[in-house]
């Protein structure tokens, strides 16, 4: 449920608001054990989705290292090397 809830701080180029807006939809679907929220929930599902959105953004905006930022292509081979290990594929 929460693959795309992932490291966003310090890539270049920066995370995207379509990267946020995903980790920020894995985290309220994790929050409220809904996958898709009921009719009667949308509303406060969705502005609970925009509201962390605007936190996280902020909060990535605000941030500040010394770090040499991580390379996308980098990251996700070792991702892929993670995979590869935990479920024994190639």
């Amino acid at each position: 449920m929460c693959r795309n809830i992932k490291l966003l701080f310090n890539f270049d180029p920066p995370a995207t608001t379509d990267e946020v807006q995903a980790s920020s939809l894995q985290f309220v679907r994790k929050l409220s054990g809904m996958n898709k929220p009921s009719k009667a929930n949308e509303e406060a599902f969705a502005l609970a989705v925009e509201r962390v959105a605007a936190a996280a953004q902020e909060m990535l905006n605000s941030l500040t290292t010394t770090a040499p930022p991580r390379d996308r292509e980098v990251e996700a081979a070792k991702a892929r090397e993670r995979t590869a290990i935990r479920y024994g594929g190639a």
